[in-house]
């Protein structure tokens, strides 16, 4: 089997480097904007009516945190498979919750980027919400079939 051409190889470097910037952007602002509102954030997965009460408000607290290391490790290019893999899971898990809340008929904010919570029936924007993470979604994807990207950490220390 032949090499990749290289300017093939750096057109797919350069793919794998905007999927982990915008994934690791929206990763880290999603968490920023919650981290420093525990009480919204927890309000926010608690309107969601899918874990228990105590349980969503761990979550709530956890989650900003989680998302803001995940986000940090792909702006850096680090453990980008396995960072990737847990950013495309998480963002499945988002998918599914929005998509449950608008099938039940809960008129929520997803809480996504800070706020959340009961809103009005005009205020709900599910469609846009599940087709932004789909998307986010797929650039995760992306790079958990292909790390390689340019600018990565995982380069320069492992060689991949």
């Amino acid at each position: 089997m032949e090499a990749p051409a290289p300017r093939r190889t750096l057109v797919l470097d350069v793919v794998g480097l905007l999927a982990r910037m915008v994934l690791g952007v929206v990763l880290v602002w999603a968490g920023a904007a919650k981290i420093g509102s525990p009480l919204t954030a927890q309000r926010a997965v608690q309107a969601y009516e899918i874990l228990p009460m105590d349980l969503a408000g761990a979550v709530g607290l956890a989650l900003p945190f989680v998302e803001v290391v995940l986000g940090v490790l792909l702006l850096v290019g680090l453990f980008t498979r396995p960072v990737a893999a847990v950013s495309t899971v998480l963002m499945a898990a988002f998918v599914l919750g929005i998509a449950q809340a608008w099938a039940r008929g809960l008129t929520i904010d997803c809480g996504c980027f800070g706020g959340g919570g009961q809103v009005g029936a005009d205020e709900t924007r599910y469609p846009q919400e599940i087709a932004r993470d789909l998307a986010f979604a797929a650039a995760g994807t992306w790079l958990v079939v292909r790390p390689r990207s340019l600018a990565a950490l995982d380069h320069r220390l492992f060689g991949h």
